[in-house]
């Protein structure tokens, strides 16, 4: 675990506490980092922005050759492999999963960098009329703990792609692979110095990137109540806030699904990385006729699944990422029990391996049916009639995805057309992520599809109108 340096990232010393790196299935030193203070932010900010111009102005095809370099690097790399089990308490799969996504982001970033800057207008006068992409200048990061790489390199590769510098804040937990992980891998591929600053650190570090005046745009994944504060700040000082905020997405099930396909996804939906994904099936809709065999079943296949730690052991979910984490969802499954709720499986942990557990009879006084617990719960609910499950599925503050499982595609879509989401799967779970699609959600769940495809030139890029004419326009005064 000596990979990558623990003291680089910064173009400068950092002047915050030493923070220990733990992980989280032992409790076991993995290292040191030292986190930035709010007053590294302008410094690291000024780095960049002095190093943004000269990137911006580099050929195309030299910027795409860094980004390829880097997707070549992120590809199968055995070191963040192990960091992304070890740090952030990830089973080993989901750590594959984060590095061919990272490694996606990077080709298809690599692809932006030529795509064309822009349009020519029609114009009613005797000139050329067109508009151009710019780079925005300094894009600021800030991204959360349960899918490090991902929520990182989805912002950080495109905007670098687009000709902008970044300064990214990884949190504090998964400092090495959301962070300091990602200034190695760009440094061997051959960015120049500057443009990626890396500067772990808490919520007073993220309040000053978000105010600090070099940087334009800030891309923020996080909790709904952080996303508000971000975005008031933004405002304020008046720079664009792309929010990807909390969801309790819902997984609806039809009365005439095949419930021997169902409980697998159902599963994946709510369990893989312990839940700790904003995409989370966090509430099972289901037909009133297939109720008490889906809970049955799901219980069953809860009561199955192994809890351990995955560096270690082969297991299918590992730890919460700390003891705060395990306190929320303890609480909630402990007071939706205690409001009535049936606990048909789980409901039990030791240390930060929490069981998967499954709620039956939940309803709107539940509260890990209510609330996004971010922890391996699937509170069960049933409907009667497909007005009702419309109505279930949109009786929520948040709006980031939803899955509808049914044979017939077209009713699913149909139903999926009347719930306001940012994201829809039919005959599948909640919980995807290409690099080519476009990302977010709506109400609570952030302002929109900002990350992927072509969200990524609307996020980095400011655009330009321009007009030329041959000789010096003449006016009537």
């Amino acid at each position: 675990m000596t990979w990558p340096d623990l003291t680089t990232g910064s173009s400068r010393p950092l002047k915050g506490p030493e923070h220990t790196v733990t992980e989280p299935a032992t409790g076991e030193t993995l290292g040191t980092v030292t986190l930035a203070a709010a007053e590294d932010v302008e410094p690291a900010a000024e780095a960049a922005h002095a190093a943004q111009a000269d990137w911006a102005r580099s050929p195309h095809f030299r910027r795409a050759a860094v980004l390829r370099r880097a997707g070549d690097l992120f590809d199968g790399h055995a070191a963040l492999r192990e960091w992304l089990v070890r740090e952030a308490g990830s089973i080993p799969g989901k750590a594959d999963f984060e590095l061919h996504v990272a490694a996606q982001e990077c080709y298809e970033a690599a692809a932006l960098a030529s795509r064309p800057a822009g349009q020519v207008l029609p114009t009613e006068e005797p000139r050329l009329s067109y508009t151009r992409r710019l780079p925005v200048g300094v894009v600021g990061v800030i991204a959360p703990f349960n899918a490090p790489l991902i929520l990182s390199i989805r912002s950080v590769a495109p905007a670098l792609a687009l000709g902008n510098a970044v300064v990214l804040k990884p949190d504090p937990r998964t400092a090495v692979c959301g962070g300091l992980a990602l200034a190695a891998v760009f440094a061997e591929a051959g960015l120049p110095d500057g443009l990626l600053q890396v500067l772990p650190g808490g919520a007073e570090t993220g309040q000053a990137l978000v105010t600090d005046p070099h940087i334009p745009v800030i891309s923020f994944t996080g909790s709904t109540a952080a996303g508000r504060a971000v975005g008031e700040a933004a405002g304020r000082h008046l720079k664009r806030a792309h929010l990807e905020l909390g969801g309790n997405s819902a997984l609806v099930v039809l009365e005439d699904a095949d419930l021997d396909a169902v409980t697998s996804t159902a599963a994946w939906g709510s369990f893989f990385h312990q839940g700790q994904i904003c995409m989370t099936t966090g509430r099972h809709l289901v037909h009133a006729s297939l109720y008490e065999e889906y809970v049955d079943r799901l219980a069953a296949h809860a009561d199955a699944l192994s809890v351990g730690d995955p560096h270690r052991e082969q297991v299918q979910l590992g730890p919460l990422i700390d003891g705060g984490q395990l306190g929320k969802v303890r609480g909630l499954v402990d007071a939706s029990t205690a409001g009535g709720a049936r606990l048909a499986a789980g409901g039990t942990h030791e240390r930060l391996f929490y069981r998967p557990t499954v709620l039956a009879e939940a309803d709107d006084l539940t509260p890990a049916y209510t609330e996004e617990v971010f922890g391996p719960v699937a509170p069960v609910r049933s409907f009667t009639s497909a007005e009702e499950a419309v109505a279930l599925a949109t009786a929520s503050p948040y709006g980031l995805a939803v899955g509808i499982v049914a044979p017939d595609p077209a009713r699913a879509l149909e139903l999926a057309d009347r719930i306001p989401t940012g994201i829809v799967h039919i005959n599948d779970q909640t919980v995807n992520d290409e690099a080519v699609a476009p990302f977010g959600g709506v109400a609570a769940s952030g302002t929109g599809a900002r990350f992927g495809g072509e969200a990524n030139l609307e996020a980095f890029t400011d655009l330009r109108w321009t007009t030329v004419r041959g000789d010096v326009a003449r006016y009537p005064f």
